[in-house]
């Protein structure tokens, strides 16, 4: 069990950096940065927010691929009694740490407190760039499968593309994973039309940021990689002036 040295009670906050612009960050966040002593995170997360940390504070920063890492560093220095924050991008509950620093906290019994402070997700910040093609029922898909089974995330795919939901599609590609995106492109196409339109970001808010629109048939002509996220729209989506967007039902409802 972990237990905080000489009865000081350390915290943690694991915390949601948002899509990376710092101006869209969230203000508990960001004063939960310059108040910890003790900043965890992956370093390219850690390089965003850098003006945001106390310089007093020791900042522990991993590669990818070392999130138990982290997670297990972060609850052991709370147990001593620290205030430590764990950064994650984007919202820390989607698709991110919050879960691993409970399921942790669970099998190590951990008494400190943990408080989860949201962040803007990656499907919020593309949306937003794009316009607005979440306005109805949605659906979230990673396409990775280093934790879970392809055959899974397949059936979720046939699942929810003939019922007509937006499909917003995380991870959808790396240099070695190259075949599950042509593959959720076929499930697609089985159930909607070729110009179904479709969004594809990579970076928003950031420097590098690109915004793309496309079309299902087309998709895969353009650039997509480990950080691009793709969002593919309904039956009802439309493209108008460059902008994304997929009707609420405010005109069959009211009329406009």
């Amino acid at each position: 069990m972990t237990t905080a040295q000489d009865g000081i009670n350390g915290s943690l906050a694991v915390v949601g950096l948002g899509p990376g612009a710092v101006d869209l960050m969230a203000p508990r966040a960001r004063a939960a940065l310059e108040t910890a002593e003790v900043v965890v995170g992956y370093r390219t997360y850690l390089d965003l927010v850098r003006d945001c940390l106390n310089p007093a504070s020791v900042v522990l920063s991993s590669s990818m691929m070392q999130e138990i890492d982290r997670c297990r560093a972060a609850l052991e220095m709370a147990g001593q009694g620290r205030r430590v924050a764990l950064v994650c991008g984007g919202d820390p509950g989607i698709y991110a740490m919050a879960g691993l620093v409970f399921e942790l906290a669970r099998t190590t019994d951990a008494a400190v407190p943990i408080d989860v402070i949201p962040g803007i997700a990656a499907l919020n910040s593309c949306a937003a760039v794009l316009g607005a093609p979440l306005m109805h029922d949605f659906a979230a898909i990673s396409l990775s499968d280093l934790m879970t089974p392809w055959d899974l995330i397949e059936r979720r795919l046939e699942a929810v593309a003939p019922v007509d939901f937006v499909v917003v599609i995380y991870n959808p590609k790396s240099k070695k994973r190259t075949d599950q995106i042509v593959r959720a492109r076929e499930i697609m196409l089985a159930h909607r039309s070729p110009d179904t339109p479709v969004g594809i970001v990579s970076g928003a808010t950031r420097a590098h940021e690109t915004v793309r629109l496309t079309t299902l048939a087309r998709m895969l002509d353009e650039d997509i990689g480990m950080q691009t996220t793709v969002i593919v729209g309904n039956s009802q989506t439309f493209v108008w002036r460059g902008k994304m967007v997929t009707p609420r039902g405010y005109d069959r409802k009211y009329g406009l």
